[in-house]
């Protein structure tokens, strides 16, 4: 399991005004956007425990809005406004100060945190002089900071003694939408992702079905509870997760928890804990493991380029190999591990695959989504085919109605195939045991 804590993002895009207000967006480097604005907030004379304190306010109030989207999941393409009126002061091509510039370096990837929430907290401030807030007081730390009391202390007096600094936070992507629609079958951190806020929303909206999977498969509970969700807020009851619904549900769970608030519930490490990781490496192993295995495996079977190598449900050096041939060939970074920016690509080359191959063929291949209880269509067709074959010569598989339909029966027989053949008894179908059954309906 994976805690996915805040991620400092190398760039950042800021609205250079209002958030309504018809305007040009820049991206800047996370750095400079934290000194130019330390540069328009406070000055380079205070002393250095105030300007730290200053400066970390800065940093988590930044860190705040975009670890939680705010102007994302409002349908904004920006991550934060320029205006002080909502955000922070940004000053387009301003002059900073080295003294500032210099603690901007040493702590541009620490953030605020209190008590035992994982989030960046929500570092409210003013300048104490024209205006006051609940917050830090810019003037205010000067005076506390000339009393002798150090950054933390300062920072402990205006938001509580619970306050402490994460440090050394990774720099890279933030993890927001993946990037295609989630759906019945698909699996993985998103749908965990989904479910976990789908349940606190339920809190507020009791009328959204609970969801009581917590192994990350997109079932019917989660469509359930998706269209319901879908139903309340006016979108399209489509039951599946495209972008506008994916923020529609990051701005109400963000909402209800108030993780943009002083007074946040706040997200624990155990709601930020994932089963799977974001990122697939030597020695790693799990469910998604297996999905990229299955489908390198089939596009190497027919792509000379990408070396078709013995693989199992571990990431090892043969999985290495055939993920930096695959990166190579699909103008990737050339790394070894495996991201969900490569899971976006290898996905779509296997459903261009998919459709590029003559029926007969096709049928043997998975169709790139667990098959659960509930699911209807062609795929459950292939499957149940499969299944019937098997049956006609293992009288202790309990059978199977070639119906369309994974109905209990299909279920059951699932169920039995599994604990024959060392799966996890789950009667699910992911990849390698519709690898399976497909072998064994050839005896």
């Amino acid at each position: 399991m994976a805690v996915r804590y805040p991620v400092v993002p190398e760039n950042i895009i800021v609205h250079l005004g209002k958030p309504n207000e018809d305007a040009k967006n820049v991206t800047v480097s996370f750095i400079d956007y934290i000194s130019n604005v330390a540069a328009s907030e406070i000055y380079p004379t205070w002393p250095r425990e105030s300007l730290i304190a200053n400066i970390y306010a800065i940093i988590s109030f930044t860190m705040n809005r975009i670890y939680n989207e705010w102007y994302r999941s409002k349908g904004y393409s920006f991550d934060i406004t320029s205006s002080p009126l909502y955000d922070q002061a940004f000053v387009p091509n301003r002059s900073t100060y080295e003294n500032i510039n210099n603690i901007v370096e040493e702590i541009f990837n620490n953030y605020v945190v209190k008590g035992n929430q994982v989030q960046p907290y929500f570092t409210k401030y003013c300048d104490g002089r024209n205006t006051t807030c609940d917050g830090l007081s810019q003037w205010g730390s000067v005076s506390l900071a000339n009393q002798g009391k150090n950054y933390l202390e300062i920072l402990r007096y205006y938001y509580g003694n619970d306050i402490n600094i994460k440090k050394d936070a990774p720099v890279g992507d933030v993890i927001g939408y993946p990037g295609y629609v989630v759906s019945f079958g698909s699996a993985g951190n998103p749908v965990l992702a989904i479910q976990r806020d789908l349940r606190r929303i339920r809190k507020n909206y009791p009328a959204i079905p609970d969801i009581f999977n917590t192994v990350g498969i997109y079932d019917q509970e989660t469509v359930d509870a998706v269209k319901k969700f879908q139903e309340i807020f006016s979108l399209p009851v489509t039951g599946s997760v495209d972008k506008a619904t994916w923020y529609k549900i990051k701005y109400v769970y963000t909402s209800v928890k108030k993780l943009s608030d002083l007074y946040s519930e706040g997200l624990t490490e155990k709601e930020t804990t994932f089963l799977y990781e974001d990122e697939l490496n030597y020695g790693d192993t799990g469910i998604e493991v297996e999905h990229i295995h299955y489908f390198l495996d089939a596009i190497a079977f027919l792509d000379p380029d990408i070396p078709r190598l013995k693989t199992n449900s571990i990431y090892n050096d043969n999985s290495i190999t055939m993920v930096k041939a695959f990166q190579k060939k699909y103008n990737l970074p050339v790394t070894g591990i495996f991201t969900y920016s490569d899971w976006k690509v290898l996905k779509d080359v296997y459903d261009n695959i998919l459709k590029s191959l003559d029926n007969d063929y096709v049928d043997e291949l998975y169709p790139d989504y667990f098959l659960v209880r509930g699911t209807t269509g062609n795929d459950v067709i292939r499957f149940q085919k499969f299944l019937l074959s098997i049956c006609q010569y293992d009288h202790s598989i309990p059978g199977v109605r070639v119906n369309g339909i994974f109905d209990e029966l299909t279920e059951k027989s699932v169920l039995k195939l599994q604990k024959d053949y060392g799966f996890s008894e789950n009667g699910i179908v992911g990849p390698l045991l519709w690898r399976k059954v497909v072998e064994l309906s050839k005896r």
